[in-house]
């Protein structure tokens, strides 16, 4: 009896996860689903500093970056380009307190990688997902702009430097359930 509990309780729990991470039920937006990556990217800091010979920019001081929609908020950014035909931004990477929002979805955590080329955005160390009533923490989410897939690892394997793990290494999370109005 105990097996068949744990068992439906996994099935509910990965039933949630699945409404909160694709399209279905009430959670029905996906994590930055449908985001355009090839949107300007705008900034706003307190300082820039242009370095030239190694094409990046650092931008640091309540940093907040907007592309269609898509919020990142930080407290640093390195934006590194090339130079072709004109500047196009290849990749950013924000440090301090990590906030990426776009609507009522909204992740957080210690470090971001916003891979533009690659259309993914990683977010390491203390990773928070939230939409709407729905939660999920671990240690590293990675959400795929291209497919609609998003990953959440309760073990930042391989993260940055100052970024921690849980003792456990799981993922967490609360489901919104569906109320019935004859309970």
């Amino acid at each position: 009896m105990v097996r068949k509990s744990l068992s439906l309780a996994a099935a509910g729990a990965a039933l949630g996860l699945g409404l909160m991470l694709s399209q279905g039920g009430t959670a029905d937006a996906q994590v930055l689903r449908g985001h355009n990556t090839n949107a300007p990217v705008d900034f706003a800091a307190d300082r820039i500093e242009v370095q030239d010979r190694q094409d990046r920019v650092v931008v640091s001081g309540n940093v907040q970056v907007t592309q269609a929609g898509l919020t990142m908020t930080a407290q640093r950014l390195t934006v590194a380009y090339h130079d072709a035909n004109g500047i196009e931004i290849d990749r950013l990477d924000a440090s301090g307190g990590v906030t990426v929002t776009r609507g009522d979805e909204r992740a957080s955590g210690s470090v971001a990688i916003y891979d533009l080329n690659r259309r993914l955005i990683t977010l390491i160390g203390g990773v928070q997902l939230v939409q709407g009533s729905n939660r999920l923490s671990g240690q590293r989410l990675v959400i795929d702009l291209a497919t609609g897939r998003s990953t959440v690892d309760g073990s930042a394997a391989g993260g940055a430097p100052g970024t921690s793990t849980s003792a456990s290494g799981r993922v967490s999370g609360t489901f919104k359930v569906r109320q019935r109005p004859d309970q």
